[in-house]
């Protein structure tokens, strides 16, 4: 009889709402019984199955109060570990290499794939804005940049008006560091 069959059985549905949820929970409860008697016997069926390949493949060893017999039994056990160790490391390199091959199969892919990457979203967010929003809102950042320049003065060269008004003058002076150049 199945797991269902037997809950069908013991609980038929009403119309009344409380009497479902007494069905319901009637239900979940033979589900949990049934489950745990199944966990018992899976555990049973483990532990005999165990016992058994023992038996097979383990045969009780006949000790005997001779020492050579014993060597002897010493040495057939050194011999199976050592094939077991064998096959263990045969086995290891073999799922290693799977490995290996799974992940260079796994880059394959994804570079055939590709990455795909997601479309962005435009966000108007003021510089002061994003400083808040990655710094929070303990600290306070002013992105005015204006504020923090440096004002410079524009200086304007005043020159006596008496350098600009004799300007044959200054061509003279000229001409004179022109022949200071040209001499030496």
């Amino acid at each position: 009889m199945s797991l269902w069959s037997t809950v069908a059985l013991k609980c038929k549905p009403q119309q009344h709402t409380n009497k479902k949820q007494k069905c319901n929970n009637i239900n979940k409860s033979l589900i949990l019984q049934i489950a745990a008697k199944w966990l018992e016997q899976e555990k049973t069926d483990i532990v005999a199955a165990k016992e058994a390949y023992l038996a097979e493949n383990c045969p009780e060893p006949e000790l005997s109060s001779d020492t050579a017999a014993l060597m002897e039994i010493c040495k057939k056990l050194h011999q199976a570990i050592d094939k077991i160790d064998e096959e263990r490391y045969d086995i290891e390199a073999k799922v290693q290499k799977a490995d290996k091959e799974i992940e260079d199969l796994k880059l394959k892919v994804v570079d055939l794939v590709g990455v795909k990457k997601p479309a962005l979203k435009k966000v108007r967010m003021s510089a002061d804005a994003m400083l808040k929003a990655l710094l929070g809102s303990k600290h306070t950042v002013n992105m005015d940049l204006r504020a923090n320049l440096k004002q410079v003065k524009k200086e304007t060269k005043e020159e006596p008006t008496e350098a600009i008004g004799d300007w044959r003058k200054n061509i003279e002076d000229k001409a004179d560091r022109k022949k200071m150049f040209e001499s030496a």
